[in-house]
């Protein structure tokens, strides 16, 4: 189907996964293009990866686990059946005096408070194997995001200036401006690939967990931005004169 064939809804009101994973793989190519073996470059690498079982796991996510339902449709049920059996057999019981009648009454009413709270554990329980596994996933791309952000605090504008001979890996303005952007770019990708687990499955917990990665990679971004900022307004400044052997 042709992208003028497929409903707007569909193109912009909804992220497609597989698209990221391309935008991932994009950007892995472009770090290793220009700068290879890179610390960074293997991170994204293990990025792409990362999106590659996402897209599967929040696959997973969204399917009905039928034969969880049909287990707790069929313990709900007998529950149900067995509060039914007491109810049809209660008019046989024979109480005593006032005080048997209310002691009958609260152990009543303790056990439907019991057996209504074991209804909604079983009824909930597919929601919370999911969100668990969910909010797994999501404390990793936290890690990674930690990950990139250590990437580029080593990365000083002004070293470009007065470069370090026992550097490692040595950057002009231009090598060192494109390996911040990559930096940014990844945590962008990041926080897509978290946004992803909340885009089906709306767990308050995990929407909150998923916010948190989000304004993580953002206040990571704008670290970066103030790094490209300087690092532009350095190139704009004009060279030091040099030093003549006559001044004083």
């Amino acid at each position: 189907m042709s992208d003028w064939q497929i409903p707007q809804e569909r193109q912009y009101r909804r992220l497609d996964s597989d698209q990221i994973v391309v935008s991932v793989k994009s950007l892995q190519q472009r770090i290793q293009a220009r700068f290879p073996d890179s610390g960074l470059g293997k991170v994204v690498a293990e990025l792409l990866q990362v999106a590659q079982e996402t897209v599967a796991r929040t696959a997973w996510i969204q399917r009905p686990h039928l034969p969880l339902r049909a287990g707790v449709a069929g313990l709900c049920l007998s529950i149900a059946l067995l509060i039914g059996s007491l109810l049809y057999h209660v008019h046989r019981v024979q109480f005593d005096d006032f005080t048997s009648a209310v002691q009958a009454l609260e152990a009543s009413i303790s056990s439907v408070v019991f057996i209504g709270a074991a209804i909604v554990f079983l009824v909930t329980w597919e929601g919370r194997i999911k969100r668990n596994r969910a909010l797994k996933a999501v404390h990793e791309l936290r890690a990674m995001a930690h990950i990139v952000d250590m990437h580029q605090l080593t990365k000083d504008p002004e070293s470009c200036l007065n470069p370090n001979p026992a550097a490692k890996r040595k950057m002009t303005p231009f090598e060192l401006n494109r390996y911040l952007d990559y930096c940014g770019d990844s945590l962008a990708l990041i926080s897509k690939i978290a946004a992803l687990y909340v885009q089906e499955f709306q767990d308050p917990v995990l929407l909150a967990a998923v916010d948190e990665v989000e304004e993580l990679t953002s206040g990571f971004s704008r670290k970066i931005w103030q790094k490209i900022t300087i690092l532009e307004n350095l190139g704009k400044a004009p060279a030091p004169p040099e030093r003549n052997e006559t001044d004083g």
